[in-house]
């Protein structure tokens, strides 16, 4: 069993159609081209707190801080993004997009959700990204301010790589929320869950509610299913009592997810979309791999044949050599 671990999981609904959805679709308006200048800078909102931690939460901190020491003992974790040790050509970065960006990680099977690598289309935001973070009532004060600073930067960076506008808002405009939570405050949180997500599948909920001990993040999104499928809606749950390398590494993974690349890929290094838990943080690969999923040329809805030759181009445009 991996040691650590992050779901990704995204769902497709029509308009009219009656399915399954695994978060809120906005039909209100066509989402908006992408701007060429974007802003970004998340706004926080703050859940009343902080409260003492309950003995199950304490013990979970107890032992994600002993799992990333044995980690870092082990070499893993890093956080140089890649070097002359993890090379990498045009047609890795190609393959490792292809096995990133087009493919969804679990499917849903009943009330469950079940881990299965199925071949989807091409997803991505073309419209301005308003990120929230919200924090549970358990979180330190001090915690949140690091947090939401982070998350600040950081989001600066995918706009810089990506051209997605990011900008602050509330948490009852966001369509990407942030949610750092503790177990106590996760276990406590149906309710609110069900007004920012209000069509998440019972699937969802649960893997929201149920998180296993190796879980570490979370992120559920939504696209419309339609020609040209994009994102609506997304919520990255990180627990609060991961120590700050893994915390932020679950920053970096789950909203990277929630842009576009839903998958993982045991090939795929230098990446965080990797289990083997080599890289903490995100790499100069996978800013190629979100370069790739935003340049104009890929166009949401592609299916593999059809981003295949495409992402070949970009990434021999990227790195060079033969394509």
């Amino acid at each position: 069993m991996k040691p650590l671990g992050s779901w990704a999981i995204f769902g497709m609904i029509a308009a009219l159609a009656a399915c399954d959805p695994v978060s809120p679709v906005d039909t209100s308006s066509t989402p908006q081209a992408r701007p060429a200048s974007p802003t970004t800078t998340p706004t926080p909102a703050v859940r009343p707190g902080p409260v003492a931690p309950s003995a199950r939460s304490q013990e979970l901190a107890t032992y994600y801080q002993r799992l990333q020491n044995d980690l870092l003992v082990q070499g893993l974790l890093r956080t140089d993004g890649g070097g002359p040790d993890t090379p990498y050509n045009s047609r890795q970065l190609t393959e490792n997009f292809v096995r990133i960006a087009l493919f969804d990680e679990y499917v849903t099977a009943g009330n469950t959700l079940r881990a299965e690598a199925t071949e989807s289309r091409l997803r991505r935001w073309d419209q301005t990204v308003r990120m929230s973070i919200e924090f549970g009532a358990s979180v330190p004060r001090a915690q949140r301010a690091v947090d939401t600073a982070f998350v600040r930067d950081y989001s600066k960076r995918l706009s810089r790589i990506t051209g997605l506008a990011i900008q602050p808002s509330d948490a009852e405009r966001a369509n990407f929320h942030v949610l750092v939570l503790s177990e106590d405050d996760r276990r406590g949180y149906r309710s609110r869950l069900s007004q920012i997500a209000p069509r998440l599948s019972q699937s969802s909920v649960n893997a929201f509610l149920n998180m296993r001990r190796n879980t570490l993040c979370l992120l559920l999104a939504n696209t419309t299913v339609d020609e040209t499928p994009t994102y609506t809606n997304a919520v990255a749950v990180i627990r609060a009592e991961e120590p700050d390398l893994m915390r932020q590494g679950c920053f970096h993974e789950e909203i990277a997810q929630g842009l576009g690349l839903a998958n993982d890929s045991p090939a795929a290094r230098p990446s965080i979309f990797n289990d083997d838990e080599e890289f903490g943080l995100l790499t100069t690969h996978d800013e190629m791999l979100l370069r790739i999923l935003y340049d104009p040329r890929m166009r949401p809805g592609m299916t593999v044949p059809q981003a295949l030759p495409v992402a070949r181009q970009i990434a021999t445009d990227l790195l060079g050599g033969p394509a």
